[in-house]
């Protein structure tokens, strides 16, 4: 079959949305780490930007591999995205004007330091900006001991953004604006001082201009993006009559929140949240969304459920989270301006019933250990200290601390870097032993609550109904 390209764009069919008659598009964005969700959000976003204003195209560099940037420079930089709801369509994107891998090295840092680059914006997952556990940047981690020792040819991202702002300040010219679209908390901050602490590393003069000169706006990004397959590749072939061997997939909501910093593209046209309060927005995520998403993961397991829509299709489970949210997570919360947090609440209810988004339960359920105590132990907290005890979070909690004791006895891995302590702890003889434990240990809890005798007294409770099968009642008490 004929591949997507820019000769079969006209002949697809008219109902299909498509870059057909956009005139030259020009290179002002430099993006790294060109994956799925990349594509399905941010490039979606500048895809239609680029309709009104066409000086925002974007050259994609892949750090690692070649496989996407071919792929995409096999189709004139085309693809399809594909929104999985209930109501689907496709768009064919053409925002990208450029295809860069590991090797084109001296094409990367051209771009970076050319006038006309004023944004460069990265999806390099957490792990990308070899960041230490106190978000500080890991001068042992190997990239950046290969990048200051050779920072002419980096291997990180920090390395790279660096030598396009080292050239920019030899060349005298203006920076342009690091972005980063990973889902880290206090993302611009974090890698606003990790260029400064790298670039001083390689000359204090231009740490003090990283620091002083260069903004890096925090952002928070949100869009479930499952893996693209076989069964997209051939609905998309149907619908457009042509192969498409890049096409992406998502659900229809999509939200990009960007501290407004000035002189950044006009997103907010296109439907992007421009803000001084990226954090209010990133808490409500954490506690509404992701608290929500954790709870159904721990709770549906243990009814058998599988995924998240099947779990929130379950009447009790649906009205407890739902409750749960607007009775104890809602009200912990801080006003966000411009966030109206029920409106927030119904559009999360609705996104995990979508029949047509699998989002596995199992999956969600990983390292609870981890996740937990910002998930759900933060609301448990700011109630306490508002002198509420919030008994939905405290059963969502029983739920985790019974999951976690089901596996153990079962000899599945609890799949959590604590795995195997929480195996341990979860033998105990009792629920509530295994609680103190967990408590003890300051794991999947916050510290604080150690001092707090009756919420671990209603955590063993909660745990012991949830244990003997009797979630159902625990959580609609």
């Amino acid at each position: 079959m004929t591949r997507l390209s820019r000769a079969t764009l006209a002949g697809l069919p008219a109902a299909i949305s498509a870059p057909r008659t956009r005139g030259p598009v020009a290179t002002g964005i430099v993006h790294f780490g060109p994956g799925a969700f990349h594509r399905a959000h941010q490039a979606a976003y500048i895809d239609r930007l680029l309709d009104q204003d066409p000086r925002w195209g974007i050259a994609a560099v892949s750090l690692r591999s070649r496989g996407t940037i071919e792929a995409l420079a096999e189709q004139d930089g085309l693809y399809t995205l594909a929104i999985r709801d209930l109501e689907s369509s496709m768009r064919v994107i053409g925002a990208h004007t450029e295809f860069l891998g590991p090797e084109d090295a001296s094409r990367t840092l051209a771009l970076l330091a050319a006038p006309d680059t004023r944004l460069v914006t990265t999806t390099v997952t957490e792990k990308g900006y070899c960041l230490a556990a106190d978000g500080t940047l890991d001068f042992d981690h190997p990239d950046i001991v290969h990048d200051l020792a050779r920072p002419a040819v980096p291997r990180s991202v920090i390395g790279w953004i660096a030598a396009g702002l080292a050239a920019c300040h030899a060349n005298g010219t203006a920076p342009f604006v690091p972005m980063p679209c990973d889902n880290l908390a206090s993302n611009g901050a974090k890698l606003h001082a990790a260029l400064a602490a790298f670039a001083t590393r390689l000359d204090p003069a231009l740490g003090d201009w990283v620091a002083g000169e260069v903004r890096v706006p925090s952002t928070m990004v949100d869009s479930i993006t499952p893996a693209s397959d076989d069964a997209l590749y051939a609905d998309v072939a149907a619908a457009l009559g042509v192969e498409d061997r890049a096409a992406v997939q998502r659900e229809a909501f999509a939200q990009w929140v960007i501290e407004d910093i000035g002189g950044l593209p006009d997103l907010a046209a296109v439907g992007a949240t421009l803000t001084k309060d990226v954090g209010g927005y990133e808490r409500a995520k954490l506690r509404i969304l992701n608290g929500a998403h954790s709870t159904l993961a721990y709770a549906g397991l243990l009814r058998g459920h599988i995924s998240v829509a099947e779990a929130i299709g379950d009447p009790q489970l649906a009205r407890f989270v739902d409750t749960m949210i607007r009775e104890d997570i809602i009200p912990a919360l801080p006003p966000v301006p411009g966030l109206d947090l029920q409106t927030y609440a119904d559009a999360v209810l609705r996104r995990f019933a979508n029949p047509a988004i699998v989002h596995r339960l199992d999956q969600i359920a990983q390292d609870g250990s981890q996740k937990l105590p910002y998930r759900l132990g933060d609301t448990l907290l700011a109630n306490r200290a508002a002198g509420r005890m919030p008994d939905h979070v405290v059963a969502a909690l029983g739920g985790w601390v019974a999951f976690v004791m089901q596996r153990a006895r079962a000899g599945i891995r609890i799949i959590d870097p604590a795995g195997d302590r929480l195996a341990e702890l979860a033998m105990a003889e009792t629920p509530a032993r295994v609680v103190a434990g967990l408590v003890a240990e300051k794991l999947g809890f916050p510290p604080a609550i150690g001092s707090d005798a009756e919420l671990v007294a209603q955590l063993k409770t909660a745990a012991e109904a949830a244990f003997r099968g009797e979630l159902p009642r625990a959580i609609l008490a």
